[in-house]
């Protein structure tokens, strides 16, 4: 069976994954697999797991919070923010969960913060304006 070459790519570190046959994941049109000698493709994964499997091996699982897929001459690249990577299944849809609630966590900081920032500004051009008619 022929292979391929994973290249993971995030913020802090990278790796090349070896004779790999069947890679699975998601974009915004649906599931899709790909397989050595797959034509030329780029698309955007959506947040979840990818899965994807060596010679003779079980699957191994990645969560991605959504990632840049462009796959050319047997040689996949994957980008991302930020990835997980693990065999067991269980394990990895705990850690993505954790990720994900922290993740969402910040995200509600930061929306907080920049309402605070626009009521503070909105209120200095009031007061602006009003200072100008006086």
């Amino acid at each position: 069976m022929s292979r391929f070459v994973i290249y993971l790519h995030d913020a802090t570190q990278h790796e090349r994954i070896d004779e790999v046959t069947s890679f699975v994941a998601e974009d915004a049109s649906g599931s899709f697999g790909i397989q050595a000698g797959h034509a030329r493709m780029m698309t955007t994964l959506i947040f979840g797991l990818a899965r994807y499997r060596r010679h003779q091996e079980s699957w191994e699982y990645l969560a991605l919070p959504g990632a840049l897929l462009y796959f050319h001459d047997n040689q996949l690249y994957l980008s991302t923010r930020h990835y997980l990577r693990d065999h067991n299944y269980g394990r990895i849809m705990a850690s993505m969960d954790s990720r994900l609630k922290q993740e969402e966590q910040a995200l509600s900081e930061i929306k907080g913060s920049l309402q605070r920032m626009e009521d503070e500004l909105f209120n200095r051009l009031r007061r602006i304006h009003h200072a100008g008619f006086e």
